[in-house]
């Protein structure tokens, strides 16, 4: 999610039809490198999936939209390995999910074979359960990460060298809006044009001031406090952990000036107040109730899950305040429990290669961490999102992107903060005291 970037509904059969579009792609070396991967990918693995002459089911457990069944990804391994069938379980919010995940991990059952990690739990599972998890090298996947960029790899990987994720994709922003609501508000709906507007996150704030003048009662600019909050903390090295592992949350420049930033976006009238991966926030997507969102890539997947096809053309990407930024991105483990490691690291390492990776973005927008899929999607455009040029606009923000500072505390800290937007939003609650309830949150949860 992700900051999370937990979530997704279950999707209507429409949803999972626009989610599953493929975009277009201004190359035709790429359709043709998709083409001879789908011809030439069953070399990798064994044909019963490893498990001998019986058939091996594969569980896989993970949090809102990776994008892998919606890719079609899953029904393509298994035409590669018929004796092995994938069965999928999701949960709509990370830290739920996360929640559950501990107590499995802590009684040594019920883990699936496949387990996501979002990255702002790595750092808590590298320091406090790296022996929960397997070491891929043991079981020949011990190169998944090569080609990576090098944090996302860097993340996983122990002093010793222990490998104990697969990296998927990471979360370079922008902003996603309504071009149709934009117009009938007298707004600009060309790209560069918002962008220069929107350069800054005041300049976002001005123009969205003068959408909510224009626009119809009911419409905002956009859906919550925590979703600009998260982005724009998003655009920092230094968030809530500095490079000697020290909690800085509380004197952060970068928290301190998002929040700033986030409870005037309240104050002036501009948030619909909805809370972020609940389902009145899932509707909004199609009711019109904002206009804009905080829109690392994985979100363009998400919009159309959730408009569905008849939306299509109605939003836009453009590219967002500075150009950067990173919300989210996740990664594949493999717990000590699992009963199928050695099926599951031949899955996750076919998932994430690089072929798979470029077929993730060009389907569902999530934006590959492997560099070598990078330098193929620079040309990808998105019909759904009028032709947006998404390889350039979130290459470019992948670009810039900082190599954020991972402590421990990430998720706590996040969830602590967008919590305590929410009161300011929704009981009024002053902005002092909701920062003092954020801090005293975190200390709850984790003493610092």
């Amino acid at each position: 999610m992700r900051p999370s970037r937990a979530a997704a509904t279950r999707r209507t059969a429409a949803g999972r039809t626009a989610a599953a579009r493929a975009v277009t792609v201004g190359s035709a070396a790429l359709a043709a490198a998709l083409l001879l991967t789908a011809c030439g990918s069953g070399s990798s693995g064994s044909a019963d999936g490893g498990s001998g002459d019986g058939k091996v089911t594969l569980t896989v457990d993970l949090f809102g939209t990776f994008g892998f069944k919606e890719a079609g990804l899953y029904d393509e391994y298994m035409k590669l390995h018929p004796n092995v069938t994938v069965k999928q379980s999701d949960t709509q919010d990370e830290a739920q999910y996360w929640q559950a995940l501990q107590t499995k991990l802590a009684g040594g059952g019920g883990v699936a074979d496949v387990q996501g990690l979002e990255v702002g739990r790595i750092a808590s599972v590298m320091q406090k359960q790296a022996d929960k998890f397997q070491d891929l090298r043991s079981l020949g996947a011990g190169d998944v990460n090569d080609g990576l960029v090098p944090w996302k790899a860097a993340a996983v990987k122990t002093a010793d060298g222990k490998v104990l994720g697969a990296g998927t994709d990471i979360g370079p922003e922008a902003i996603c809006f309504r071009a149709d609501l934009f117009k009938e508000a007298g707004l600009p709906t060309d790209r560069t044009e918002l962008a220069a507007k929107w350069s800054t996150w005041a300049g976002y704030l001005e123009l969205g001031k003068e959408y909510v003048a224009k626009a119809k009662p009911g419409n905002a600019w956009t859906d919550s406090a925590a979703g600009m909050f998260t982005a724009e903390v998003g655009q920092q090295k230094v968030r809530f952990t500095d490079e000697s592992g020290k909690a800085v949350h509380e004197s952060s420049p970068a928290v301190q000036t998002a929040w700033a930033d986030a409870t005037k976006l309240v104050a002036d009238g501009l948030s619909a107040k909805l809370p972020q991966w609940t389902p009145e926030w899932n509707k909004a997507f199609s009711t019109g109730k904002f206009a804009t969102l905080s829109c690392p890539a994985w979100m363009a997947g998400y919009i159309k899950g959730q408009a569905g096809d008849a939306f299509a053309g109605k939003w836009d990407i453009a590219p967002g305040p500075g150009k950067t930024g990173n919300w989210g991105g996740s990664y594949l483990a493999i717990p000590k429990a699992a009963k199928h490691p050695k099926e599951a690291a031949e899955l996750i390492k076919w998932l994430n290669a690089k072929e798979q990776q470029v077929k993730l973005f060009t389907k569902q927008g999530s934006f590959p961490s492997s560099t070598a899929a990078q330098a193929e999607i620079k040309t990808v455009k998105d019909p759904y999102f009028n032709d947006a040029p998404i390889g350039e606009i979130f290459s470019e923000s992948a670009v810039n992107m900082p190599a954020q500072v991972l402590g421990i505390q990430d998720g706590v800290v996040t969830k602590a903060f967008t919590d305590a937007l929410g009161e300011v939003e929704r009981t009024n609650t002053a902005p002092a005291t909701a920062w003092q309830h954020a801090l005293d949150n975190v200390k709850k949860a984790s003493g610092n």
